[in-house]
């Protein structure tokens, strides 16, 4: 699908918040502080005891390295998506950690390893949810399971999984236990806000599925004083193998309260429902209009 020139520059803009958010994670937050996270920033944290590069260049040519893999392996239609981040992340990680050094009063991101671990895992989570949201990649350590997943077909959230959890390994044979389970909180983080990133634009509401012989009296009052839509699914019951209509209805989860009580107060014995919907778009569910 061909995007236009508005949904292209909507694109590019979420991929470059993505790469700030990221890369100020990393240079003010992990890389400071030593914190075992997954990716290429936990990569860099584990081998500096190891390796005398700075933690910051190991990530830039870890990048830059695992794109090219990427590039061979995985062909040009992983490179149109990945290119952008391979570019913005070094950079911007560079400006960030030069910014630090030089710019910012020395000891200012120094902090408890709780607090770095919190909050950059946070930050990094945001960015990298950012760039997912275009359907695109932020390089780095993604390359490894997406060429594994190609040749043996496991699941790619396991292999995310995995390689998470080698890279926190990898910082308990150098750094010790405490560390590599504070790694794991930070990964925890990294996830939790990647998913919530990635629900930006939605609203969070109650699906609410209501089996009653009065559905038709429910429904009306649902359209007249919630002003929501509802949906009528012919169903069987099991036991009786009856046909019965099943009521669904979407609505915010200040609106549940009024619902419950709505139809408790028309059908006391009414069978309902309630199921969570992480994400709703559309007519009364949008920016648009007000809720």
């Amino acid at each position: 699908m061909k995007l236009s020139n508005k949904e292209l520059m909507r694109d590019l803009l979420w991929i470059l918040a993505g790469n700030i958010a990221l890369s100020a994670g990393v240079a003010w937050f992990v890389l400071p502080n030593n914190v075992l996270t997954g990716g290429l920033p936990g990569v860099a944290v584990a081998l500096q005891k190891l390796i005398p590069l700075s933690p910051e260049l190991m990530i830039n040519i870890g990048t830059i390295g695992l794109f090219i893999v990427g590039v061979l392996i995985l062909g040009k239609k992983f490179a149109m998506k990945t290119i952008l981040s391979t570019i913005c992340y070094p950079v911007m990680l560079s400006l960030f950690s030069y910014l630090a050094e030089n710019y910012i009063p020395a000891d200012t991101f120094i902090m408890d390893k709780y607090l770095a671990t919190i909050y950059g895992g946070a930050l990094m989570g945001i960015g990298i949810g950012c760039v997912f949201r275009t359907g695109a990649s932020t390089g780095g350590m993604d390359i490894p399971p997406l060429v594994i997943n190609k040749y043996t077909h496991i699941p790619l959230p396991t292999l995310v999984m995995i390689v998470d959890a080698l890279t926190v390994l990898l910082g308990a044979a150098t750094y010790g236990l405490q560390a590599a389970l504070t790694g794991i909180l930070s990964v925890w983080v990294s996830s939790f806000m990647i998913n919530k990133t990635m629900l930006i634009g939605g609203h969070d509401a109650k699906n609410v599925m209501i089996i009653s012989d009065h559905y038709a009296e429910i429904m009306d009052k649902i359209h007249e004083s919630l002003e929501r839509g509802t949906t009528i699914i012919q169903a069987v019951g099991g036991y009786s193998q009856q046909q019965k209509p099943v009521l669904m209805v979407v609505v915010v989860n200040k609106q549940l309260p009024e619902l419950q009580k709505m139809v408790a107060h028309i059908d006391s014995e009414a069978f309902v429902i309630v199921m969570n919907a992480n994400e709703v778009q559309g007519l009364g569910f949008s920016y648009e209009e007000e809720l």
